[in-house]
């Protein structure tokens, strides 16, 4: 979720849901060791149950960036050994990593050495002409003595030459039934399955896994996959209309202006709120046509108001 998950993406979802862990888009190592860390790391107000997720395949790279992140008071460090961009590749981490699985090893055991909290892993099912049978059962074999006791797994297979990296979250086949098996050879770890799941497999999905993790769906079709999520917890969701959602946001959305935020910085991430429902369309071509134009707070938050004001008279007369 590069360039997707940022603050005001995490603080848009923590609205939706109070008990959903969310995830930071991934920061490589070498990033937090050398770049702007109050940037690249820096929790919004309030923003609780956060995962902060690290690229990288240096041992001592990704030791030091998780004690420089300790600060932060994240709850969980995860290790990509997922994503199959070709940024990743070239930097020698991401997916390419499940080819050399002592290597992660020795990486989250340098980790869990200087980490305050839980460090995790999400890895692919494997890559390229590997046999997932064989690779994954090995894979997690060695991260697990290796100290991690949970993990995610996307359960498709990553080609990491011929296809690009949308293609290889949609093209290689699902193989739920293989990570399915996992949590039977490793009772004594917490593994989520994720990977093409949308919010109405979520429960199914439950009654086999420890756990599931949704990417693409919650962030395009938020309220669908986040707003009755709490009920899985037992608790009662915060809003039960997104157009509740919605307004509970503007207050929030001033403060980020006020900050320095213009409107697209946050807009991007809400465009589908009302994914199929009457207004969705208004809502989203006002907020994308308008927010290159919104220059100030005021002019950012008139935009909001005017593409809400849209939806909810479509939907009085629908």
């Amino acid at each position: 979720m590069m360039d997707w998950t940022d603050r005001y993406c995490r603080g848009f979802h923590r609205v939706l849901t109070r008990n959903a862990l969310l995830y930071t888009e991934m920061v490589t190592a070498p990033a937090i060791i050398h770049g702007p860390r109050d940037r690249l790391l820096g929790r919004d107000g309030g923003e609780s149950l956060t995962a902060l997720q690290i690229g990288g395949s240096d041992p001592e790279e990704l030791r030091r960036a998780t004690a420089l992140a300790a600060p932060y008071d994240y709850d969980e460090i995860n290790l990509n050994v997922g994503c199959p961009s070709d940024r990743v590749q070239s930097g020698c981490f991401g997916a390419v990593l499940m080819k050399t699985p002592d290597l992660v090893a020795d990486c989250v055991a340098a980790m869990i050495a200087e980490s305050p909290v839980e460090v995790t892993v999400k890895c692919r099912i494997g890559v390229d002409d590997q046999d997932p049978e064989a690779v994954l059962p090995d894979f997690l074999s060695r991260i697990r003595n290796a100290g991690v006791k949970r993990v995610t797994i996307h359960a498709r297979k990553a080609w990491l030459e011929g296809l690009s990296p949308k293609d290889n979250r949609e093209i290689p086949p699902l193989d739920y039934p293989l990570v399915h098996r996992m949590v039977a050879l490793f009772p004594d770890m917490s593994i989520s399955i994720n990977g093409g799941i949308t919010a109405d497999m979520i429960a199914d999905q439950l009654q086999v896994m420890d756990g599931v993790m949704i990417g693409r769906a919650a962030y395009h079709q938020p309220w669908d996959s986040l707003g009755a999520a709490d009920a899985l917890w037992g608790d009662t969701p915060p809003f039960d209309d997104p157009v509740d959602a919605a307004l509970a946001m503007r207050p929030q959305i001033a403060r980020w202006l006020e900050e320095g935020a213009r409107i697209h910085n946050i807009s991007r991430h809400m465009l589908g709120l009302f994914h199929g429902r009457p207004g969705a369309r208004l809502w989203r071509r006002t907020l994308s046509e308008g927010a290159s134009k919104a220059q100030s707070p005021a002019e950012g938050l008139a935009l909001y108001a005017a593409a809400l004001d849209q939806v909810q008279d479509a939907m009085e007369a629908s």
